[in-house]
């Protein structure tokens, strides 16, 4: 409605005073410029001036126009008469009283609804010639609304999926991740989400497809059975190997392992396993524990270089059996300790590089419930407000641990977080003060590690467990990229400044801070390129964006192959991401080349060609892991979908 529409009581000027009234002196205007934004209304700025969440559902236009002064209008005026007041009054009663196109006349209500414009912001909006020098006061509201009002793409108690609007043709929609496009459909059956049947198996072809292998990984118990009902704990230490052998694969351990999960403190470790070793059998009593050295033992022996593929799987996996019968033995279902948890999360990890991926998502279950009921989700100074700082940092670590887990191995498999119930903060895990330097950027790197995981959990992992876009709208969209680079900037530099050839020069001094910064850069880049190659009715796919960010993550894999090449091997983890940040590459460059629009870009720009010479690397590398005595059908299985890109 333009303002000549408005009948000349209720039309406004800049000034707020009503233009069509000769009865009304023109003093009055001092007294309306004064009101609170509230009060102004213009037809330019109706439409922002109370703009909220829900404001769409209520039209200022085609209703009847509310204006309402502000109790402070009086101090505005100066010492103003009395007079002024009693026609401001009277003009206030004219413009309530007067029918809008023959309305009946409606008993005045406040608006129930939050001011989310100053005065500046409306006059910025009404006169294009002055720009805003100072923030708005009124941005942590509309941020806040933003926070609390999102759609439930975000929300981490969503329960069910918006919605699927079918489009003209008859079909519903595709999947709005163009990250989770890049197998052919019909392949798999969805048993969960459609990311699942996309991504998840990495199209490994299955010898057996029965309903019980959940994700077609793994085609047996992952724990085989060398115990006998009466054997107990000493039956299990009995298998143990001599001190030099298990001195050597805990070296392995912390060597490999623990660089990238620095979970169990070392120095307090070695103290109870040397005190371990001067026990009589009869003593060794800690099932717990125990269990906890086996399982260390079994990841040292994955990363045994000196062995054959086959005697390695099985000793890694004899190992396991064995930490997982001593835990049994502690009765670890019902009696949890900080070491039958930390048994527990490396149990998760050995699973996954075994190719057990099924039954490491169904033990990572277990362990959440478990790390609930010792209260690792709680504040350390809650539960234990008496304990000392070693010991509170320790369940801090741990909970960080637990929570790491769970939140990248739903990322991979698409499934929904679970350990969303914490008031743990990441601010409270501190360095010590007698800590080395070492020390620090282990510290550094949990810190960056359990940020990262915050944000992904809830802006990540629950959208796309359902299927759903990551972001709604273009400006939700921008503030996760703000955020992501936010925990990015809090990385130390020794995280963020590097190159291939500079990450090569500390290879050979430092392996541990290059693990350590492989693997943060590969997760914190995959996860960037999911938000940017999400999609929904309002937000298309950032593709340059969205190939920027896979190639930073994948270019972490290549690094990591061309510096330790058989480690590259083991970590699933690793390997698996970096398929799927291939698959995501792979659908960008196939729409790409579809689209009239971009079609001659795709042939000409450095970026698309840079992206297929990382498909064709992929590729090279996964040819290299199925050949060969160690190859694997995982692997040749990833070629050929991969080659399909090519």
């Amino acid at each position: 409605m333009s303002s000549s529409q408005i009948p000349a009581a209720l039309s406004y000027g800049s000034g707020g005073r009503h233009s069509g009234n000769p009865g009304i002196d023109t003093s009055a205007a001092s007294v309306t410029s004064g009101l609170s934004p509230i009060a102004i209304l213009t037809p330019t700025s109706a439409t922002t001036l109370y703009a909220s969440p829900d404001s769409a559902g209520h039209p200022f236009f085609g209703g009847r126009a509310k204006s309402e002064p502000d109790d402070d209008a009086s101090n505005h005026s100066g010492s103003g008469s009395s007079s002024s007041s009693s026609i401001t009054t009277a003009a206030a009663a004219t413009a309530t009283t007067i029918p809008l196109f023959g309305e009946p006349v409606k008993k005045k209500q406040k608006r129930n609804k939050p001011t989310l414009s100053c005065q500046e912001c409306v006059e910025r909006k009404t006169k294009a010639s002055i720009k805003r020098q100072t923030e708005c006061k009124y941005a942590h509201v509309a941020n806040l609304l933003e926070e609390t009002s999102r759609s439930a793409t975000n929300g981490r108690r969503m329960t069910k999926p918006p919605k699927k609007k079918v489009t003209m043709s008859g079909m519903k929609p595709t999947i709005p991740n163009i990250a989770d496009r890049g197998i052919l459909f019909g392949r798999t059956a969805s048993r969960g989400s459609v990311a699942p049947s996309t991504g998840l198996l990495s199209n490994v072809s299955l010898s057996h497809r029965t309903a019980s292998n959940v994700f077609g990984i793994g085609a047996e118990h992952p724990f085989a059975n060398y115990w006998t009902c009466e054997g107990g704990l000493p039956e299990v230490i009995g298998v143990m190997p001599e001190k030099l052998q298990a001195d050597i694969l805990l070296n392995q351990y912390y060597e490999y392992v623990d660089p990238v999960y620095p979970i169990i403190d070392r120095q307090t470790f070695y103290l109870e396993y040397d005190r371990f070793w001067t026990l009589r059998d009869s003593e060794k009593t800690d099932a717990a524990f125990v269990g906890l050295l086996f399982i260390m033992m079994a990841l040292g022996t994955q990363f045994v270089s000196t062995t054959s593929p086959r005697d390695r799987k099985q000793t890694s996996e004899f190992y396991a059996s064995a930490g997982n019968q001593a835990l049994r033995m502690s009765s670890y279902l019902n009696t949890a300790s900080l070491r039958s948890v930390q048994a527990m999360v490396l149990i998760g990890y050995f699973l996954i590089n075994d190719n057990h991926a099924s039954d490491g998502w169904a033990f990572s279950g277990l362990l959440l419930r478990q790390a609930y009921a010792m209260g690792l989700h709680r504040d350390p100074n809650i539960v234990i407000p008496n304990g000392s700082l070693f010991e509170k940092q320790q369940r801090r670590k741990l909970w960080q641990a637990v929570l790491v887990q769970d939140t990248f191995l739903t990322v991979l498999l698409s499934l929904p977080p679970n350990a969303t119930h914490t008031d743990v903060k990441v601010d409270d895990f501190i360095q010590d003060a007698a800590s080395t330097e070492l020390d620090a950027t282990d510290t550094a790197y949990i810190r960056g590690s359990w940020m990262l995981a915050n944000l992904v959990q809830e802006t990540i992992s629950s959208p796309r467990s359902l299927d759903v876009p990551i972001c709604s709208t273009q400006r939700q969209k921008s503030k996760l990229v703000a955020d992501f680079r936010a925990v990015y900037r809090s990385f130390p530099d020794v995280f963020r400044s590097w190159d291939q050839e500079s990450i090569g020069r500390l290879a050979c001094s430092n392996k541990r801070v290059v693990r350590q910064t492989l693997f943060l850069s590969s997760n914190y880049y995959h996860n960037l390129m999911l938000v940017h190659a999400s999609e929904s009715p309002d937000v298309p796919v950032n593709v340059r964006a969205a190939l920027e960010a896979a190639h930073e993550a994948i270019t972490s894999f290549f690094v990591l192959f061309t510096l330790f090449d058989a480690e590259a091997r083991v970590w699933w983890v690793f390997h698996h991401r970096a398929f799927l940040e291939a698959l995501c590459i792979g659908s960008v460059l196939r729409e790409a080349g579809r689209d009239p629009l971009t079609a001659d870009q795709f042939l000409r720009d450095p970026l698309f060609a840079r992206a297929k010479a990382d498909i064709t690397r992929m590729v090279q590398i996964l040819k290299i892991m199925a050949d060969g005595e160690q190859g694997t059908e995982d692997a040749r299985t990833r070629v050929a979908v991969l080659s399909e890109f090519l």
